[in-house]
């Protein structure tokens, strides 16, 4: 599907540096002396089943890292649930705005909303029958501004690190790890893979294209990068060196390397489990991601993967959100005494276009957290055990009705392992429809 593949990657990230093309707007409206009007959209249902088995082997520490496959960790029965939303991709409704072309600058501005279609959750993460908005995203709002000279993106847009991981997996059109979703959507292979490259606020420079080689670099608004870390006076970069390439006889090649760094500082000096931590002590935030795409006619093969220190296990720096003051040790970027954490993953995929109508794929993919000496020490003595690996495996059947409209049979296997030598497995099964304009 030549149009929503088009579509997909200019709804998650309209700028040049990710998307190879523009958004394949349904229609255009003109307007006075050469002012355009463009929308593009998606609508996806996906109902989804998991069986996800108890916790098997490990001890019982006080506290435990999160599980991820929508499982209860302390209860001893499969849990089960079916239900109907969204999958990786909310559904979407974008506007887009083009200036006249002036001096040679081609100016557009895009306005992205991304809302999902089930009723908000209630307190037990159920749904809720009178609680009847949705939850809604304003993931875009950025304006674009590009010449001779290459590319400039201001606003809110997705960011560079680990965008292509999660634009080439092809469960961005499907579902994939279905989790807890409640009100939002599934996670496809974030977490079981990649990290969430998320979208946020930056200003971007993206070079022209040089015989299929781009590079960028963005400076972005900086996070906390861990729990005690909150000065956060400097920015976040972020790169990404890219080539994309199609010859003839239907072979493509794709690869890239996109990077991140931020450092926080300790503004006061503090004592934490038994570890003194100085004012200006710094903590940071430092990845690096990778992939190769090679495709021949219907077959296309992909690898990519990730590595870094203070990062996180679902979103690219979880850094103090999983794991504020006290509550949950198992959680987050950084132990509690500060030390960051070390992160890598992996995909691997294959997806054959049968013809214009069918196409099949596979893949599996995995993340891993290591522990740092104090995380050892805890474990021992039952304090708390920090998730060691997940990982899934996912195959995909796809019927195209046409150019718009598209069906998905997909069945999941995924796994949640922790330090302690627990874990926990999941069956899920997907079936859904997406409509593209």
């Amino acid at each position: 599907m030549k149009k929503s593949v088009a579509i997909t990657l200019g709804l998650c990230m309209a700028a040049s540096l990710v998307a190879t093309k523009p958004c394949s707007a349904a229609f255009t409206v003109g307007g006075e002396n050469g002012w355009q009007l463009t929308t593009d959209g998606i609508v996806d249902v996906f109902a989804t089943y998991d069986m996800t088995s108890p916790l098997r082997n490990g001890n019982n520490p006080t506290s435990r890292g999160h599980g991820w496959i929508d499982g209860n960790t302390t209860g001893k029965e499969y849990s089960q649930r079916f239900g109907i939303g969204v999958g990786l991709l909310p559904s979407v409704v974008a506007f887009n705005i083009k200036a006249p072309t002036t001096n040679g600058v081609d100016s557009t501005v895009r306005i992205g909303l991304y809302p999902s279609i089930q009723n908000d959750a209630s307190a037990d993460g159920s749904a809720n029958r009178f609680s009847t908005g949705t939850h809604l995203d304003v993931r875009e709002v950025f304006y674009t501004a590009k010449g001779k000279y290459g590319e400039i993106l201001a606003g809110r847009a997705l960011n560079l690190y680990q965008a292509k991981n999660i634009l080439t997996d092809m469960t961005l059109l499907t579902a994939g790890t279905v989790s807890t979703r409640d009100n939002t959507v599934t996670l496809g292979h974030i977490g079981f893979g990649y990290l969430y490259p998320s979208f946020g606020p930056q200003m971007r420079y993206t070079t022209p294209d040089f015989s299929g080689f781009k590079a960028a670099i963005s400076v972005n608004e900086p996070y906390d990068t861990s729990q005690y870390a909150t000065k956060t006076n400097s920015p976040r970069v972020e790169t990404e060196f890219s080539y994309a390439k199609t010859f003839g006889g239907g072979t493509s090649v794709q690869a890239w390397l996109s990077g991140l760094y931020q450092n926080a500082v300790v503004a006061n000096d503090l004592t934490a489990n038994g570890a003194t931590i100085k004012a200006g002590t710094n903590n940071m935030s430092l990845g690096g991601a990778y992939g190769l795409s090679a495709g021949y006619k219907g077959l296309n093969l992909l690898g990519s993967g990730y590595g870094g220190k203070g990062l996180g296990m679902v979103s690219a720096q979880d850094g103090g959100l999983l794991s504020s003051l006290g509550t949950n040790p198992a959680e987050g970027a950084a132990d509690p005494t500060g030390k960051e954490r070390q992160y890598w993953g992996f995909l691997l995929q294959a997806t054959y276009k049968i013809n214009s109508t069918w196409m099949v794929g596979a893949n599996y993919g995995q993340s891993r957290q290591e522990e740092t000496a104090y995380d050892s020490i805890q474990r021992s003595t039952g304090a708390y055990a920090l998730t060691k690996k997940q990982e899934s495996a996912v195959g995909t059947v796809t019927y195209n009705l046409n150019s718009f409209t598209q069906f998905v049979v997909e069945y999941i296997y995924a796994q949640q392992t922790w330090h302690d030598g627990a874990s926990q497995h999941s069956n899920q099964f997907a079936l859904g429809t997406m409509f593209y304009w």
